[in-house]
Order: structure tokens, then C-alpha cells, then sequence
């Protein structure tokens, strides 16, 4: 992504449901998790809308974040790809 090169972060994984992102980054610490999500949803957001002037999209204020802490990368990503298999056998659950 753009966004995390400009900026040098490092996205380790990342997941695009129909209706949030699941992002997995590595920053420095002196980046706060709040200016992470403003520097995300803000940028992407005027960059989309610059690009596709029919469909503008805003993202709502609303975020989870939390820290790896003692859990391993692995488990994060793992975490983060099984999100996608779930919202899928959900769906045809339904069908």
C-alpha cells in the first residue's frame, strides 16, 4: 500500500471485508494507534474520492485497534485471513 510506504510502515497482513478492513501494521512507536487510523482513513479516502468522483466514500469514526503483545505475528495473520473464510461460509449458510 501507498499510504504505509510514504509513511514506513509495514503492513503484515490485511483482509477487505464488505464492510471494514482488517489491517495487521508495524510502526514505530513514537506513531500512535489513532494517528495510524487518521493517516489510513483519511488518506484512502481522499485519494478514492479524487479518483473516482462519481463514488465517494467516508469512513465512519468508529475503530478497534489492539497490540500484538505477547501473541505472535503468525497468530495475528492467521487470525486476520480466517476472517475472510468465515464471512464466506457464513454467506452461503444463509443462501
Amino acid at each position: 500500500m501507498e499510504i504505509a510506504k510514504d509513511k514506513g510502515l509495514e503492513i503484515n497482513g490485511m483482509e477487505i471485508m464488505p464492510d471494514h478492513i482488517h489491517l495487521f501494521v508495524s510502526s514505530p512507536p513514537q506513531n500512535s494507534p489513532s494517528l495510524l487510523v487518521n493517516w489510513f482513513k483519511g488518506i484512502s479516502a481522499r485519494l478514492y474520492n479524487h479518483r473516482y468522483k462519481d463514488s465517494r466514500i467516508r469512513w465512519t469514526n468508529a475503530y478497534y485497534v489492539g497490540t500484538a503483545g505477547t501473541v505472535s505475528k503468525e497468530t495475528i495473520q492467521k487470525y486476520i485471513e480466517e476472517q475472510t473464510k468465515c464471512r464466506y461460509m457464513s454467506a452461503e449458510s444463509e443462501e
